[in-house]
């Protein structure tokens, strides 16, 4: 890890090959499906980050056996049925995914739980997972009508649903199919833009009929999964920070192996190939679960571009730092349509647009996202991280191209997704001090 707070890399030449840890969905995903399906589940390249941890520490309190070997895993289960009423609170941290979709699969379940999280947690809104939830007879009551945590679940039978996404979300999306495995009859999602697949993709992975067409995903209920093994590609969303760093560092060119390309998951490299980022991508294994690969990039003379629509889904966590990579292309740069930006671990574009002006960035808030002007040096200066793990990286990874150091107060929030993540940095620089 790093040694302090303060980060001053003299502006190094880049240059390496690095794997950046597993898929954060994916990880999740893993834990959640192998504790309802019968067997035993194993796991490699699991993502040891803190959310992730959480997500397994959930599941032991259900009386789900899970041995974890480095970034192996093994879970053993006799299905849902079998779950045993937890004697403390499932505590889920600073992870959104595992709170939204814990409710989909409790909901359905025979046992009552309470789950709660961090203060970041405490404020994130759970009603646009629990109002569908309740539509198929889920009991969920909690703080404010159920509109923020902690949350109580009293696990009932359900019934199915044919629910239209008012907004597009993986994890509202995820949590109704997982409640809809135990319901009666067929649950229908229709979604206007598509979001991140990764629910669907292993529902097949385990053995589940799922079908989807259109934009609509229907799951017959009733179906028992079956235990699989999972490879968990890397992380894409941890990979674009580096993916940024190559094409904003001067000389510099990064290799990332193993990485994930599932297409739902890929719209920060349409965003790199849009601004002319210099970049070259193979697919190394198209047939597996999760299709994987290797991207190189380089530096480039980056070009403003317009960001929104339907690839914003695409790369939602990413948008912090494409942010930074904007302040560095020539032209404007328009991100909009992001308004889900304002509720995930902070308001993302405020936190944003802060932290960018305090190193000199041309930056402006809009209602849906930001414009940005380039390019634009930046200086160092103090970032707050709002114990966000994407503001702390998008920070770090400023500091590579500012004149003076960086300051962050938070470095350790970073391990919520990518617990090695200065030491890749040091891989592919060997500046740090």
């Amino acid at each position: 890890m790093v040694k302090s707070n303060s980060l001053d890399y003299n502006k190094p030449t880049l240059r390496g090959k690095i794997t950046v840890p597993g898929d954060k969905s994916v990880s999740h995903r893993s834990i959640m499906f192998g504790g309802i399906a019968k067997g035993r589940t194993t796991v490699s390249g699991f993502l040891l980050g803190d959310d992730c941890l959480n997500t397994i520490a959930c599941f032991r309190k259900l009386g789900v056996q899970i041995e974890l070997d480095g970034t192996n895993v093994v879970i053993e289960s006799n299905g849902m049925a079998t779950w045993q009423e937890p004697t403390d609170i499932l505590y889920t941290g600073n992870s959104g995914t595992t709170t939204r979709l814990m409710l989909g699969l409790l909901a359905g379940s025979t046992v009552h739980t309470v789950l709660n999280g961090d203060e970041s947690i405490a404020k994130r809104p759970m009603k646009r997972v629990i109002n569908p939830l309740r539509e198929m007879g889920a009991k969920i009551t909690g703080r404010m009508d159920g509109q923020f945590t902690p949350l109580a679940i009293q696990g009932t039978k359900l019934n199915a649903i044919d629910y239209t996404m008012p907004v597009a979300s993986a994890q509202v999306k995820s949590a109704i199919l997982l409640a809809g495995i135990n319901a009666k009859g067929t649950t229908i999602i229709r979604e206007k833009e598509v979001s991140r697949d990764h629910t669907e993709r292993m529902l097949r992975q385990f053995g589940a009929e799922i079908t989807i067409e259109d934009g609509v995903v229907s799951l017959q209920g009733g179906q028992q999964l079956t235990a699989t093994h999972v490879e968990v590609p890397g992380d894409i969303s941890s990979a674009a920070f580096f993916l940024v760093a190559g094409a904003i560092s001067k000389n510099s060119e990064i290799t990332l192996e193993n990485v994930g390309l599932n297409p739902t998951r890929t719209g920060i490299i349409d965003v790199l190939q849009e601004m002319n980022a210099k970049m070259s991508i193979e697919i190394d294994d198209d047939s597996a679960a999760e299709p994987i690969g290797t991207v190189t990039v380089s530096t480039s003379e980056l070009q403003g571009t317009t960001i929104g629509g339907d690839v914003i889904p695409r790369l939602i966590d990413e948008i912090p730092i494409i942010a930074l990579l904007a302040t560095q292309a020539t032209g404007q740069t328009v991100i909009k349509d992001a308004e889900e930006l304002k509720v995930k671990e902070t308001d993302r574009i405020t936190a944003v647009v802060d932290e960018l002006k305090k190193l000199g960035a041309d930056i402006v808030a809009t209602d849906d996202g930001m414009i940005i002007n380039g390019p634009t040096p930046l200086t160092g200066s103090t970032i707050r991280t709002y114990g966000d793990h994407r503001i702390g990286m998008m920070g770090a990874i400023a500091a590579l191209i500012t004149e003076g150091s960086i300051e962050l107060d938070d470095p350790d929030c970073i391990a919520v997704s990518y617990p090695t993540f200065f030491e890749d940095v040091q891989t592919v620089s060997n500046r740090i001090d």
